[in-house]
């Protein structure tokens, strides 16, 4: 039984932010955007979990293992740092995405997003260490079955972004819809998803409704651990399995 530990990470005030006293220029916010996502993700996966960039003034985490002394830290970096704070609520459940869901109720209940006056809260409550185990999460990690082949080499960058991301968007909704499931695209052709329990039928479901809906190929590995690092590097070595015999699906537990 899967029990992930999500982060939603909420930047306070963004939007206003960026036009006050007049608008920012553009390549500052990307700068400071993905500057301050390096930061999150260096200080989330020194601790054992993975951070998603989402729409980078809303960020996704999954945190088994951190606590909310922990979260709190990060607040206070951030805070130390940026001309921005950050406000972070955290749940657990079965499903990612009911974890989710709690986590951002818990934030929206703090305030909006452009409320002046939300600033830095911390809501909800982590795992406790006697309570983690070696099942608390299952990560699968999808890829573009000879991407480079496929795409990279036969098609201008632009284009060979379309295609891929194409096959992201449909396994998005589907692995969300079907599974309960968080998918993020991390680069060239891979997608990470926070799954919840799940078995290597429903991989199997999955990849083939990408392939029928949008023709794009995947393979995936699967794997459990007791936090996002432990999980997707067994799913890592899964996935090498997939390149190496042509299969389709690997699991590792």
């Amino acid at each position: 039984m899967t029990n992930t530990q999500v982060t939603l990470v909420q930047i306070d005030n963004y939007g206003p932010w960026t036009v006050t006293p007049e608008p920012r220029r553009e390549a500052d916010l990307q700068t400071m955007q993905s500057r301050l996502y390096a930061d999150i993700s260096q200080f989330v996966g020194n601790r054992g979990g993975y951070v998603f960039f989402s729409r980078f003034d809303n960020m996704i985490a999954v945190t088994n293992g951190l606590s909310m002394a922990d979260h709190e830290l990060l607040q206070e970096s951030v805070n130390n740092r940026y001309p921005v704070t950050l406000s972070l609520g955290v749940a657990t459940g079965t499903s990612p995405v009911q974890a989710l869901a709690d986590a951002t109720t818990l934030v929206q209940e703090a305030g909006s997003a452009q409320d002046k006056s939300r600033r830095e809260c911390l809501k909800g409550r982590a795992i406790e260490t006697a309570h983690q185990t070696a099942d608390d999460v299952q990560i699968a990690h999808f890829d573009v079955i000879n991407a480079t082949g496929n795409y990279t080499d036969e098609l201008n960058a632009f284009d060979t972004f379309i295609e891929i991301e194409q096959g992201y968007a449909e396994l998005m909704r589907h692995m969300r819809t079907a599974h309960e499931s968080l998918s993020f695209f991390v680069g060239g052709d891979n997608i990470i998803v926070s799954c919840p329990n799940l078995t290597e039928g429903d991989y199997e479901d999955a990849i083939h409704h990408v392939e029928d809906a949008v023709d794009v190929e995947l393979q995936v590995g699967v794997g459990r651990g007791e936090n996002a690092h432990d999980a997707g590097f067994a799913a890592k070595h899964a996935l090498e399995i997939c390149r190496a015999d042509g299969t389709r699906v690997e699991v590792d537990w």
